[in-house]
């Protein structure tokens, strides 16, 4: 009886073996694509993942549950710091993490997947009731459309969410065809204010080698 047994659960193993060996290649094909993805890749597929998330702590309290916090977390990696060595005083996350891109000439014109997005006074940081606070959000370009229509993803005050901006038309929120080119991104005391994604839009910046400290 026992040998029936193992005789069995060869067999079975046999009958299963083209299936078992199908899904051990595709798991190989998995990590062999990840594994040939640029930096700037691999960050906004991290961020496009954490979509819908309400708090960055369902994936690590390692980091601050912002916006800043998002795009640390998108480029974690040994030897890669998007801040600087010191920030200066009175400088948020958003504004050091650009000085840094500025220092490394890796700010950029045209935006391409994994790059940050840079925005200025989405809300009142100092709260005088001015608008003169900056630099004040920032998010992770997931894709960029034919048409120049920028998705990108961002620790807003409700989660971790998707957004677009178009900077061909940076005041108009929704085409002809009801198609959204830019969220809103402030609320606003008055309507005339810029609240739009493409009016408080402030820059891109590309992480590659340069950010790297160490080996």
């Amino acid at each position: 009886m026992h040998r029936a047994f193992l005789m069995c659960a060869l067999l079975g193993g046999l009958l299963l073996s083209p299936e078992a060996e199908a899904a051990r290649r595709a798991s190989s094909n998995r990590s062999t694509r990840r594994a040939s993805l640029s930096l700037s890749e691999r960050a906004a597929l991290r961020a496009s993942l954490w979509v819908g998330l309400p708090s960055l702590k369902r994936v690590s309290r390692t980091v601050n549950d912002d916006c800043s916090g998002l795009v640390n977390l998108a480029y974690r990696k040994q030897g890669l710091n998007l801040l600087p060595e010191r920030t200066l005083p009175g400088e948020n996350g958003v504004a050091a993490i650009h000085r840094k891109a500025r220092s490394l000439d890796a700010l950029r014109g045209e935006p391409r997947p994994g790059d940050l997005v840079f925005f200025r006074e989405t809300y009142d940081r100092n709260r005088d009731g001015r608008r003169n606070d900056g630099l004040t959000h920032i998010g992770v370009v997931e894709r960029v459309e034919p048409d120049g229509t920028v998705t990108f993803v961002h620790r807003a005050g409700q989660g971790v969410k998707r957004a677009r901006l178009n900077l061909h038309q940076p005041s108009l929120r929704r085409d002809a065809r009801g198609r959204v080119l830019n969220d809103y991104l402030r609320r606003s005391e008055r309507a005339t204010h810029p609240r739009l994604a493409g009016e408080l839009f402030a820059g891109f910046a590309t992480v590659d080698g340069r950010w790297l400290t160490s080996p």
